[in-house]
């Protein structure tokens, strides 16, 4: 039996409804019947054709992250079977179809268990967010207890993830938000910081004593990488970004003895490579969420099918929360 699936055909253009055709699974792939999908900024920059290292070109079923229930699997799976809850980061690059579709075929590598106490939408807001975070404070900063760490954009997508696994681990962490949104990041426990009323030289004196942070992870781009150069503690500091695409000075980063790693998570979509690492990312966040530790803030206001265009333009314009498609 088919499944319908939402497409995109040209630049901004509108959702689409189509049929699909029953796919035939191949060894290690596993068909999922999704019940939510997330929406990310990504999305919407390869909808409007502004995603060149996506590769994702259009016509195309658009969206990388779900939840959903196993319905099928292919030869040589045996971490998953059918009426599993799952989510994961499966899609929507590439050249694979997306996650705006009933059903998605997705390589078991890519998925784990869904958080038993997460509904199919909160699970459906982690997966990219989650992965972004985690290969940039664990995989890259080998994060620690005891580590004073600043997440720019605490409040946003990635940001807010990435406070709760900064704490998880044990760490001391301060956020830069705007003042209308402390209150979430301090919720999260983030010590927040009014980036428009304190300048970098000003926070990193009052709150490391002017010696900076172990860890200055950049969820922005731009000048808030820049930011994050002059933050980080010399010799031991470690600056990170998942955004850090635009042309940069290293001696700022360099005068300081300190180190970079920069964050691309759609790579093992994008090559093959390292993608049971994101299974084993995602089935860790999940023992911190069944644990009270991560869990994903939602914006006020859930879609259906028929508002895909919506929850885009919402996205698009800036969110408060994960915006998430019910399916």
């Amino acid at each position: 039996m088919g499944y319908k699936a939402w497409l995109v055909e040209s630049p901004d253009g509108p959702f689409l409804e189509r049929d699909f055709p029953h796919p035939v699974l191949a060894a290690n792939q596993v068909l999922v019947r999704i019940a939510a999908s997330g929406v990310n900024p990504l999305d919407t920059k390869i909808r409007a054709a502004k995603a060149t290292h996506a590769r994702q070109p259009l016509p195309a079923v658009l969206g990388v992250d779900m939840a959903g229930t196993v319905e099928e699997v292919g030869p040589g799976v045996t971490g998953f079977r059918p009426g599993d809850e799952v989510y994961g980061m499966v899609g929507g690059v590439g050249g694979h179809q997306g996650t705006l579709a009933e059903k998605i075929v997705a390589d078991a590598y890519l998925l784990a268990h869904k958080p038993k106490n997460l509904t199919m939408c909160q699970a459906a807001a982690l997966p990219l967010s989650v992965i972004t975070a985690w290969e940039g404070l664990v995989d890259r900063a080998k994060i620690h207890s005891g580590q004073q760490v600043l997440i720019h954009a605490g409040a946003g997508g990635v940001g807010h993830i990435a406070v709760q696994i900064a704490r998880a681990f044990g760490a001391d962490v301060f956020a830069t938000v705007s003042p209308d949104k402390a209150k979430i990041v301090a919720d999260f426990g983030a010590t927040p910081i009014d980036y428009r009323s304190m300048s970098v030289d000003q926070y990193v004196a009052a709150l490391t004593a002017g010696r900076g942070f172990d860890i200055v992870y950049d969820t922005v781009g731009g000048a808030t990488l820049d930011a994050s150069v002059a933050a980080v503690k010399r010799y031991t500091g470690h600056a990170l970004s998942c955004l850090g695409w635009g042309s940069h000075a290293l001696a700022p980063l360099s005068f300081r003895g300190a180190t970079y790693s920069g964050v691309f998570t759609l790579l093992p979509l994008l090559t093959g490579e390292g993608r049971a690492h994101h299974g084993e990312i995602l089935t860790r966040a999940a023992t911190l969420a069944e644990a009270g530790e991560l869990r994903p803030l939602l914006n006020e206001r859930t879609f259906s099918t028929a508002e895909i265009d919506a929850a885009h333009t919402l996205v698009a314009s800036g969110s408060l929360g994960k915006v998430v498609v019910e399916i």
